[in-house]
């Protein structure tokens, strides 16, 4: 499921914690987003509708994550890499590593990641 940036910014606070009160994901949003209560209300009651988020009414604290933060970041990888790169994950990682400056470290994990695929 494609997610929206401001979507993104609701989980980002729910996954780092169990659950959380109304209030306190307000808070944690606020300086980010400028969002009143009201609206982080209204976006946790939509992104429940769309299975992003739980709400346990019963609970004290009612809001958590219903999604797994890695199974959003694959499928978003896998949007990105179908989207502007046909697939060729090749591609992308060449993109990536032309733009950005790593360390040796970094160059040797990247190599021993590249060797294990090795069949």
């Amino acid at each position: 499921m494609k997610m929206t940036e401001s979507e993104w910014a609701v989980l980002e606070v729910l996954w780092t914690g169990e659950a959380f009160a109304l209030g306190e994901v307000a808070r944690q949003l606020e300086p980010v987003t400028g969002w009143s209560r009201n609206t982080v209300f209204t976006y946790l009651s939509r992104m429940e509708k769309k299975g992003l988020v739980s709400i346990d009414r019963t609970r004290e604290k009612p809001y958590s994550a219903a999604v797994d933060r890695e199974d959003c970041a694959r499928e978003e990888r896998g949007e990105l890499l179908s989207r502007v790169y046909g697939g060729a994950a090749g591609d992308l990682v060449a993109a990536f590593l032309k733009e950005t400056v790593i360390s040796r470290e970094e160059r040797e994990r990247l190599r021993g990641l590249l060797d294990d695929m090795e069949v």
